[in-house]
C-alpha cells in the first residue's frame, strides 16, 4: 500500500466520525432535548446511535480504501450505510417501544448524511488535484495484448483522477511491435516473466488486459506469485464497458465466474428515479422561475422571433417527442446549415461550431452556461425526459446510428449526463457515444446523483459549451 493509502483513509474516517458526532450530539442532543430535557433516555440513545451509525458504515465497508476517491461506488455504500443505520434504529425504537426515536431516525441520520457526504466530496477533490498535479498515483504494470495495453494506457491519461499510473508494460513477446515503448510506457519483459517484474519494480498494481496468452491456470499461477508483493492483481473482463452493479464475481464448483446481468430499466429503483425526476423538475421549474423570466425577457429584447425554440427529438425506444429550449439562435437558424456544413466541428453525426455565426449576442451567453437548456425541465416534468440520461438525438442522427449506437435508446435521454459533465462538444464523436453506452449499461441511482452533482461545475466553467 502507498504511503498516503492509509493517510487518505484516516482522514475519511476521521471526516465521517465528525460527522456522526455532529449528527448524534449537537442535532441529536437538541431535537432529544425537546422530548426528554436532561433524561437518561437522551444520553443512552445517542450513545446507541453513535454505535449504529459507525457499525452501519462498517458493515458496508464504507472505509474500503479500494473505492475511496473514485467512482459512485463510495458514495453509494456511504448511502446504504445512512439507510442501514436508520432501518436499524427505526426498528429497535419499535422493538423497545421508544417514541423518540423518531427524531432520531428522520432528522439526526439525515442531518448526518448532509455533512458526511460533502465532506467526502471535498477530500475526493483534494485528492483529484493531487492526482493532476502527479502525485499519490497507484504505480501499475500493464500485461496483456498491444491493443488492449494501449487503450488501458490512453484511458488512465485521460483520467488522472482514478490514479493510475502505468509505468512499465508486459506484452507477448516483449517488444510491443518490435519497439521497447508503448505510448511512451517502457516494454519490461514478456508476458511469462510477469510475476518477476512486479516484484522486482515495486508496482502497486498488475493490471491483466485480455490476451490469448492467459488461460485460467496461468492466471491462477499469476496471482499465486504475486502473493505477499504487496501488488494487488486487477484483471480486466472482455467486456470491458460493463461495469458497476451488473457485474458479480460467484464461485461455482470451485471457480470465480464472472456472472454479467442484464441492464435493469424497470423496477424500484425506475420508480425511484421516476419520482426524484418529477419532485425534482417541479422544485426547480419553481426556484428558477425568476431566472426563466428574465431571460425571457433578453431574448425578445435582443433579436426577433420567439423565446421558445421547440425541436423534434428522439427519446426512449425511439419514440419522438419535442423538446423545448430558450432561443439562442436567428430566426430560421436549420435553413443554413447547409452553407456552412464545411465549417462543421461537430463530432461523429453532429453540427457544431464554435463561433457559430446563427447564435445570438444573448444566445452565446446561455449556451456557454447551458442556460437555454431549463426550459428542458418542463420535458423531464411531463415525461419524455429525465433529470439523467443520454443526449436526445435528432431524428436525421438517430436514422444514422449503428445498431449498438442505437442502445442510448433503451432509456428516457436527460437533461444531463455524462456526456454532458465529461467535456460536452469538446469530445470525439466515439467518446461520446461510450458514455452514453456506459451509462445505459452501468445505470444506477448512485450515478445519477454524482453526474447531478458535476453538473453544477461543468455548467458554472462553461468548458465545451458552444
Amino acid at each position: 500500500m502507498a504511503d498516503w493509502e492509509p493517510q487518505y483513509r484516516l482522514s475519511v474516517i476521521f471526516a465521517d466520525l465528525f460527522a456522526i458526532l455532529f449528527g448524534v450530539l449537537a442535532v441529536g442532543g437538541f431535537v432529544g432535548g425537546r422530548v426528554d430535557p436532561g433524561g437518561p433516555l437522551v444520553r443512552g440513545v445517542t450513545v446507541v446511535a453513535f454505535l449504529v451509525l459507525v457499525g452501519a458504515l462498517m458493515v458496508n465497508r464504507a472505509w474500503n480504501v479500494a473505492v475511496l476517491g473514485q467512482g459512485a461506488e463510495e458514495f453509494r455504500r456511504l448511502g446504504r450505510g445512512f439507510v442501514a443505520a436508520g432501518v436499524v434504529l427505526a426498528l429497535g425504537g419499535l422493538l423497545f417501544d421508544i417514541a423518540s426515536m423518531r427524531p432520531w431516525v428522520f432528522v439526526v441520520v439525515p442531518a448526518t448524511a448532509l455533512v458526511a457526504f460533502p465532506l467526502r466530496y471535498a477530500l475526493r477533490q483534494g485528492l483529484h488535484r493531487a492526482r493532476r498535479d502527479g502525485r499519490c498515483l497507484l504505480p501499475v504494470l500493464a500485461a496483456g495484448s498491444v491493443d488492449t495495453v494501449r487503450d488501458l494506457i490512453t484511458r488512465t491519461r485521460g483520467a488522472s483522477h482514478l490514479g493510475w499510473r502505468v509505468d512499465a508494460v508486459c506484452t507477448a513477446d516483449g517488444l510491443g511491435e518490435g519497439v521497447t515503448e508503448l505510448e511512451g510506457v517502457s516494454v519490461v519483459g514478456t508476458l511469462s516473466d510477469l510475476a518477476t517484474h512486479a516484484r522486482r519494480g515495486g508496482y502497486r498494481i498488475v493490471a491483466v488486459t485480455p490476451d490469448q496468452y492467459w488461460t485460467p491456470k496461468r492466471l491462477q499461477q499469476l496471482a499465486w506469485r504475486l502473493e505477499g508483493s504487496g501488488a494487488e492483481m486487477v484483471v480486466a473482463p472482455v467486456l470491458m464497458e460493463v461495469a458497476g452493479p451488473r457485474l458479480h464475481v460467484d464461485g461455482v464448483l470451485g471457480m470465480p465466474l464472472l456472472r454479467v446481468s442484464a441492464p435493469s430499466f424497470t423496477g424500484v429503483r425506475r420508480v425511484v428515479k421516476d419520482v426524484v425526476d418529477k419532485v425534482g423538475s417541479g422544485l426547480l421549474i419553481t426556484l428558477l422561475a425568476p431566472l426563466m423570466l428574465v431571460v425571457a425577457l433578453a431574448i425578445a429584447v435582443d433579436s426577433r422571433g420567439p423565446v421558445f425554440y421547440r425541436q423534434r427529438r428522439v427519446g426512449k425506444d425511439g419514440r419522438e417527442f419535442t423538446i423545448i429550449k430558450f432561443r439562442t439562435m436567428v430566426t430560421g437558424a436549420h435553413k443554413m446549415v447547409a452553407d456552412l456544413a464545411e465549417r462543421n466541428e461537430g463530432a461523429g453525426v453532429l453540427f457544431k461550431m464554435r463561433k457559430d455565426p446563427r447564435v445570438t449576442r444573448v444566445g452565446a451567453i446561455l449556451r456557454r452556461y447551458s442556460i437555454d437548456e431549463l426550459p428542458q425541465l418542463f420535458n423531464v416534468l411531463t415525461g419524455p425526459m429525465s433529470l439523467v440520461g443520454p443526449r436526445p438525438p435528432l431524428p436525421e442522427e438517430s436514422a444514422r446510428y449503428a445498431p449498438d449506437v442505437r442502445r442510448r435508446l433503451l432509456v428516457k435521454p436527460g437533461l444531463t449526463g455524462l456526456w454532458q459533465v465529461s467535456g460536452r462538444s469538446d469530445l470525439p464523436w466515439e467518446e461520446a457515444v461510450r458514455l452514453d453506452l456506459r451509462y445505459v449499461e452501468d445505470w444506477s441511482l448512485a450515478l445519477d446523483a454524482v453526474i447531478l452533482w458535476k453538473t453544477f461545475r461543468a455548467v458554472f466553467s462553461g468548458q465545451g459549451a458552444y
